[in-house]
């Protein structure tokens, strides 16, 4: 590994970097820094927006992921980079007004995929990360 690139997180599968295990804000601005290309504007704009809409809103990196929720250990949504789009994961995506249009094998996850050319409509976003909080978060 040549010396520019040995503190960079490797990438995974999908260009999604391998952050070690974290609470709080620290992993994940470094999970965010090293998102490849386009996927890091977007997950600083992700991480703001949800940081301005629910105060007080705990972070932590676990799966090489950003989680975020309102009480210990218990979840309300995370970020995973894949190769073409970044998924945003509801945890009780099923529960929210109108549902993330992405649908998953588990009941009460939904999931909102951004591609680099998608318009954003990060007023829809800030009304779901709104209500995913007051829901019960998922223990992980």
């Amino acid at each position: 590994m040549d010396e520019a690139n040995r503190d960079k997180p490797r990438l995974l599968a999908g260009g999604n970097p391998q952050i070690p295990k974290g609470h709080g804000d620290a992993p994940v601005q470094a999970y965010i820094d090293a998102m490849p290309g386009w996927k890091s504007a977007l997950g600083r704009r992700i991480d703001a927006l949800i940081t301005e809409a629910v105060p007080g809103v705990r972070k932590a990196v676990k799966w090489n992921s950003p989680l975020y929720g309102m009480e210990e250990q218990h979840w309300f949504l995370g970020i995973h980079c894949m190769t073409r789009y970044v998924k945003v994961a509801f945890f009780r995506g099923a529960e929210l007004d109108p549902v993330p249009p992405g649908k998953s094998k588990q009941q009460h996850v939904r999931y909102l995929d951004i591609h680099e050319d998608d318009a954003f409509d990060e007023a829809q976003f800030t009304r779901w990360v709104k209500q995913a909080s007051r829901l019960p978060g998922e223990k992980m």
